[in-house]
């Protein structure tokens, strides 16, 4: 397993997001749809205001992403972060949530921030036992049930 930046733009990283999105249009009970969320564009999830970074398995393909944009030159916030079934629950998620933490600081950033929705449990589970603390919500994203944030 490898996890590389890649740009937010790429194919690859549109592609990912696609997944995520049906993914998590398939868990929400009302569904999905980014474009009434929080915004995470290609331009804000690029150096120098954020990054895009893709999970691939032994075999070069991907199976996972995450990113990060800053909300200030000392706050970012984790978005679209994704794995594909087959790689849960092998403690590749707390692999990427790190390198999105290690991303940040290398961004500047002193704290970060996510947001997440209750039917996401495996998602809250591992924010918690990384070290996330719940917060009062810091945006207005109509999805967001719970909001998280973590000093780097």
């Amino acid at each position: 397993m490898k996890i590389e930046a890649v740009s937010a733009a790429s194919v690859e990283a549109r592609v990912l997001v696609a997944l995520y999105v049906d993914e998590i249009a398939a868990a929400f009970p009302a569904g999905f749809d980014p474009k009434a969320s929080v915004s995470a564009d290609p331009d804000e999830l690029t150096p120098p205001n954020g990054t895009f970074l893709v999970v691939r398995a032994d075999d070069g393909n991907p199976v996972g992403c995450g990113a990060l944009k800053l909300l200030d030159p000392t706050t970012a916030e984790i978005k679209r972060m994704w794995l594909a079934p087959e790689a849960r629950g092998q403690g590749i998620g707390r692999q990427l949530l790190e390198a999105l933490e290690q991303a940040g600081r290398d961004l500047g950033a002193t704290e970060a921030r996510l947001d997440t929705n209750e039917a996401l449990d495996a998602a809250m589970t591992l924010y918690r036992k990384s070290g996330w603390s719940e917060i009062p919500a810091y945006n207005d994203n109509v999805y967001a049930t719970h909001w998280f944030a973590k000093q780097l």
